[in-house]
């Protein structure tokens, strides 16, 4: 990986907006991917800066790319419940039905790990209920697995207020 990569991914990791930009101005490459796979943005997201990410998105970055395990920006904010971050990548044209190497998606994030704003928020944006991962599992038995009643609650209702 380049130093200009390093850099822009570390400065997407610390929100550092001026490095971004002037990374930027310089024409660096908003969608390299360091060892691992992981972009600038999907870095940016997994750490909860959200103007690094939107101003990313802004420049060029793909809202979708997937990591060298298929993980999104998307399944990272569901994972780790960033829901302000979730709403601009899905306004940004974030798919909400990528499934990763497993066959997750950020749904099933969502449910797992007992993120009920952006189980409520991925539905609202159409997210499929009905994907199944590798193990022939969705959504509902996910939730289970954890003994999130909530969750099944809000997909039996399809509750996204």
């Amino acid at each position: 990986m380049t130093d200009i990569a390093q850099i822009i991914i570390h400065a997407s990791r610390l929100g550092n907006l001026e490095v971004l930009q002037e990374l930027i101005r310089q024409n660096a490459d908003v969608n390299v991917r360091d060892a691992k796979g992981y972009t600038p943005l999907i870095i940016a997201c997994y750490n909860n800066q959200y103007k690094a990410a939107e101003l990313l998105l802004e420049n060029g970055a793909d809202v979708n790319a997937q990591d060298n395990g298929g993980n999104t920006a998307l399944m990272g904010v569901a994972f780790k419940g960033y829901a302000d971050i979730a709403q601009l990548l899905i306004d940004k044209g974030a798919h909400t039905d990528i499934q990763h190497g497993n066959g997750g998606t950020a749904l099933m994030f969502a449910a797992m790990f007992g993120r009920h704003d952006l189980l409520k928020l991925l539905l609202a944006a159409g997210a499929d209920k009905h994907l199944l991962d590798v193990r022939g599992l969705d959504v509902y038995d996910l939730a289970a697995q954890q003994g999130n009643t909530e969750a099944i609650n809000i997909l039996d209702n399809n509750i996204v207020n």
